[in-house]
């Protein structure tokens, strides 16, 4: 295409980018469209009421005293709010009371949420009906030890969820650069595990052959099948209420009951929406982290989701929305001298020494660095993040993120001159499928 300017999604106001003369437009790869739901609580109650591979969740939850409803946090883009109700309408028509339910927010390694967060995600009427925590995923007595993996994995799950006699989950399945798709499992591991558990499910997928997962087949991913077999020692029956959302957010299906099988029919559907055919590897990719502009942490999802369109020796543009700056994205305590050229040069000789040895390294830090390292060895990589702090930048130098658009695109244009363009105005929830692959 020879355009000469280009418009993407960021937050409420499109970013119109003009593009270096010898910039030459390949794709635009979108998610594609799907109708939306009409009414996303009937859609759900029809789910609950004829659940994937488990009785109903009115005739599952009868008897049960100890319910712990696991909700996806807020760094997540599913509107819980619009198909909560017809939850709350089962486990009352199961006759349970309001005190035998806690909602635990599925935090990870993320901050905690707060009261109105809490009451935006779940919506007014279970808010006001149901207790609700945040999860901590440090060392505690609040954590329960069920023993290891095969591969050696410590499972340290939430006592308010394995000591519970019913979980319900409730989340999205969405592409994941680590997981292959978020969802179904993966709402109780790492969503209320213990940092122990998180670190070493994570550095799983810490190989060159492993380390971008993003659409591919879970059952050749060695983190979702660690993940999944943490899931299996909690004793209670799990019950999922997963979503699939467009590329706008709006939600287009309803799937509940049995992980595995919520799981494995709603990535066929998120695979045909998010996974964007290429004709080719690209000289330069830009990718905007919408829909995923919470923080940091989220927005560079872009990245990881779309990297694989990208010629060796090409350049990543990634705009980061991140509305909360860097949030919890790992800091370091101080300032790292090495600049990108040092760390390339470094990259070499650190990622075959890391692989699954952590080198200290906590919770999903391990599995950041293995990926910056693989994304710094072999690409140019430059952020536009205006919400990005500078002593954050300055704080890591080998990281090049500029506040201005025109200071991203010069910087970009001097790594690659001319070249062929893929653009991702999705890039927080896009994929590539490569041609030739």
């Amino acid at each position: 295409m020879s355009v000469r300017t280009i418009q993407v999604p960021f937050g409420d106001n499109p970013l119109t980018l003009p593009l270096p003369d010898g910039w030459k437009i390949k794709a635009v790869c979108e998610p594609a469209p799907c109708e939306a739901l009409a009414d996303p609580e009937a859609a759900c109650r029809a789910a609950l009421a004829a659940p994937l591979g488990l009785p109903p969740l009115a005739e599952l939850a009868c008897g049960k005293t100890r319910i712990a409803i696991v909700v996806e946090d807020v760094s997540r883009p599913t509107p819980v709010a619009l198909f909560m109700n017809p939850v709350v309408e089962a486990l009352d028509a199961a006759g349970v009371p309001d005190a035998a339910v806690t909602m635990i927010t599925a935090l990870g390694v993320h901050r905690p949420m707060t009261a109105d967060e809490m009451a935006a995600k779940v919506g007014p009427l279970a808010f006001a009906r149901y207790k609700w925590v945040n999860h901590n995923f440090e060392p505690g007595d609040h954590l329960d030890d069920l023993g290891r993996t095969r591969r050696g994995t410590p499972i340290h799950i939430n006592k308010l969820v394995s000591r519970a006699d019913l979980i319900i989950g409730l989340g999205c399945v969405e592409p994941h650069v680590i997981a292959s798709f978020g969802g179904g499992s993966k709402i109780l591991v790492p969503g209320v595990a213990g940092k122990r558990t998180i670190a070493d499910t994570h550095a799983r997928n810490a190989t060159p052959e492993t380390f971008n997962n993003v659409g591919l087949d879970p059952d050749h991913n060695p983190m979702r099948q660690d993940l999944e077999e943490c899931v299996a020692a909690i004793k209670p029956p799990v019950f999922v209420v997963d979503a699939v959302l467009r590329g706008d957010l709006a939600l287009t299906r309803i799937l509940a009951g049995d992980r595995h099988a919520v799981y494995r029919d709603a990535i066929v559907s998120a695979r045909k929406i998010f996974g964007a055919p290429v004709p080719g590897r690209a000289d330069v990719v830009i990718a905007s982290s919408h829909p995923m502009n919470v923080d940091m942490r989220q927005g560079a999802k872009a990245l990881a989701n779309t990297i694989r369109a990208l010629k060796p020796g090409g350049t990543m543009v990634c705009l980061l929305k991140a509305d909360e700056g860097v949030g919890d994205f790992p800091q370091p305590k101080k300032r790292i001298p090495i600049g990108k050229r040092g760390m390339r040069a470094l990259a070499h000789v650190l990622l075959p020494l890391m692989g699954y040895s952590k080198l200290g390294m906590q919770e999903e830090a391990h599995f950041f660095a293995y990926f910056t390292l693989q994304a710094l060895k072999n690409y140019d990589v430059v952020f536009y993040g205006p919400t990005i702090p500078p002593a954050f930048c300055e704080s890591l130098p080998f990281f090049e993120i500029h506040p201005t658009l025109d200071a991203t695109l010069a910087a970009a244009a001097r790594y690659t001159p001319r070249g062929e363009v893929v653009v991702f105005p999705n890039g927080g929830v896009t994929y590539p499928i490569v041609e030739g692959d």
